[in-house]
């Protein structure tokens, strides 16, 4: 990043989201470089004292069987697999350098770090206020900069009385809006946020309960943006100085990168339909939401029909791991070559319930996390859980 830029990007820094959360709602995007930059030789800072979580409960039985029905699964004191427990609304997940995850809740704006074996204390590291949790709303997804071992960046997707949007902040410094005035509504204020190996920030915005938003050239809404570290509209996008990248998504529960290539993986629930689409996301497409004649770019696959509602999405290696809320699993695919993927093979089928996001980690493991408190499920006292597991082999191994 230039130096000249520094001094701007600083004093954009004084900027809270405490003071965002008031006034009149944004006419639009605000595209001016927003987004912080510690500067040279930055050392991210060790964080506070350790805040124990409260301890699981006792007790365990076997993993459930069968089909997408949603049941309770087993007490998880004695499970390796949890390493968290009694969470709320878990969705955003980032796994830093030293093997530890930061987990922000959705409707606390807490990010707590999460250590990979059970057992350990969690940690509280901040919590962001000025959320509005209305309409699915609040802290929705964390994607670490890709330069974060120099700069200490988290970013983050999340709604404001206002609005939804992109912003940043290392563990210890101020919050600062990237990326702001994306529609927000009474629903369909999901959102996703990941980085691409071109290190552009890719940004999946819902509809704002308004489907007719996810085909309209002017709104921020049901699209896929593409923009700068600095809240800039990325260049080459198909339209220039303008953040849309595609068009025509609904709720973009799913929106992760190959780390190996330039392609962006989304997959979004989608109302009226017996399946949802997981789509490679190419630049200037419509995926046909609201109106699927309207689509110029066919999906890659259709998650099965009793694996709706994906959670999340990650890549590691060749392939490709989406999570199934309705169908509590974890789908494993196949990545063949840029434009096909293959059949889903369910992994911990009913044994978690329903799972929400996943994100691969270096060494092999995925960090999962549980969504049986969103009123659809059917929790036990130790939800929302963290999970950590080996990653499914080619063989069809299931985790332990």
């Amino acid at each position: 990043m230039g130096r000249g830029r520094i001094g701007a990007m600083l004093a954009a820094a004084t900027l809270v989201l405490a003071a965002c959360s008031g006034g009149a709602a944004p006419k639009g995007p605000d595209f001016s470089p927003q987004g912080s930059f510690p500067g040279d030789g930055y050392t991210p800072v060790p964080v506070g004292p350790i805040e124990p979580s409260t301890q699981p409960s006792q007790g365990s039985s076997p993993p459930s069987q069968g089909g997408s029905t949603p049941s309770p699964s087993p007490s998880t004191s004695s499970d390796p697999n949890v390493v968290a427990t009694k969470l709320n609304s878990p969705v955003g997940l980032v796994v830093l350098p030293d093997a530890t995850a930061l987990v922000a809740e959705r409707a606390t704006g807490r990010i707590v770090r999460v250590q990979p074996k059970p057992g350990q204390p969690v940690q509280t590291v901040r919590t962001l206020g000025g959320l509005s949790t209305a309409g699915d709303g609040g802290l929705l997804d964390l994607a670490l900069s890709p330069t974060y071992a120099e700069d200490g960046l988290i970013f983050a997707y999340l709604t404001t009385a206002t609005d939804n949007r992109v912003v940043d902040f290392t563990l210890n410094g101020p919050v600062t809006p990237v990326f702001t005035g994306i529609p927000r509504g009474s629903s369909g204020n999901t959102g996703r946020i990941t980085f691409g190996a071109d290190g552009d920030l890719y940004v999946g915005t819902g509809d704002a309960g308004v489907p007719a938003q996810a085909a309209d050239p002017a709104s921020l809404a049901g699209k896929v943006l593409r923009i700068t570290a600095i809240g800039t509209p990325a260049p080459g996008n198909p339209v220039t100085r303008s953040p849309i990248f595609a068009s025509g998504v609904d709720d973009p529960d799913a929106l992760c990168a190959d780390p190996s290539s330039t392609v962006v993986y989304e997959s979004d629930t989608r109302d009226g339909v017996d399946s949802d689409p997981v789509n490679s996301i190419v630049a200037g497409a419509s995926y046909g939401w609201p109106t699927p004649a309207a689509s110029d770019h066919a999906s890659l696959r259709l998650l099965p029909h009793t694996s709706r509602a994906p959670g999340g999405c990650t890549v590691d290696k060749s392939t490709l791991y989406v999570t199934s809320r309705d169908g509590q699993a974890l789908l494993s695919s196949p990545i063949r070559s840029a434009k096909s993927i293959g059949d889903f093979t369910p992994y911990l089928r009913q044994r978690y319930g329903r799972l929400r996001t996943v994100v691969a980690a270096a060494d092999g493991t995925l960090w999962l996390t549980t969504s049986n408190r969103d009123g659809h499920g059917k929790p036990i006292p130790d939800d929302e859980r963290v999970l950590h597991i080996q990653a499914p082999t080619t063989g069809g191994t299931s985790p332990a």
